[in-house]
């Protein structure tokens, strides 16, 4: 399997080390190298990419910005993102986006190799979890893996460490930030509709300017999704 990849890093030094791992790589394409996080929205927004390979200690803005173009535009596929960086305080903000990994600079072979391995691993399961009957997800809920099927889920809610999944036949509690299962689901199916609700557009059945309403449940609308819910919904209707 070959991933097509980016670079992004302000460091023109540390953008040629990580250039020669990936020429070095053979599931690796590069097919673009940036400096900052405008840049490289404008490449992600028009192009396809399958993973970023970043520094997220940008001179100018964090990196996790440009994560967050992928909640601005749900209908584009969040592609795979390790972390290269010279600074290990923004690690656990890393793993909230699911980053595949996070590697400190300079980085060996080996662990880059590692890293990559992870990625193209993630990527051969996500395209086995398409079946005949539909794509699904796993979940581990009460010490057990369970599959989820995408067309079933009718919305997920936070609840303190947790989530809580609700499907057509019944809930599950996940240990995960809303952030984290947000980046497990489909792009332009799902959409954060505040911050303790994600919902299934394809079960929305009517909304108003404070609730959205799901088989007689009214979830709450934040005032600033309305809009975004409103387009996303349009989207999936045509």
């Amino acid at each position: 399997m070959n991933l097509n990849c980016i670079i992004v890093d302000a460091n023109v030094t540390q953008r040629l080390t990580t250039l020669k791992l990936i020429n070095n790589h053979p599931s690796l394409n590069l097919i673009g190298k940036f400096s900052s996080v405008i840049e490289t929205k404008k490449c992600l927004l028009t192009t396809s990419v399958d993973l970023v390979i970043m520094e997220v200690d940008l001179p100018t803005s964090a990196g996790f910005e440009l994560l967050d173009v992928f909640n601005e535009h749900p209908n584009i596929t969040m592609p795979y993102v390790v972390v290269v960086s010279n600074n290990d305080a923004f690690a656990l903000s890393a793993f909230e986006y699911n980053v595949i990994d996070y590697l400190i600079k300079p980085v060996p072979k080996v662990r880059f190799d590692e890293a990559i391995a992870k990625t193209v691993l993630q990527a051969k399961m996500e395209e086995n979890f398409k079946d005949d009957d539909g794509e699904h997800i796993f979940v581990k809920s009460n010490l057990k893996k369970r599959k989820i099927y995408i067309k079933d889920i009718k919305w997920i809610e936070a609840l303190g460490d947790y989530v809580k999944l609700i499907t057509n036949s019944k809930s599950f509690v996940i240990l995960s930030t809303m952030k984290a299962f947000e980046n497990e689901l489909p792009n332009g199916l799902f959409l954060r509709i505040h911050k303790s609700y994600i919902v299934n557009l394809k079960k929305v059945e009517r909304y108003d300017s404070k609730h959205v309403e799901i088989e007689k449940m009214k979830l709450p609308l934040s005032r600033t999704r309305k809009i975004e819910l409103s387009q996303a919904l349009d989207v999936i209707a045509n």
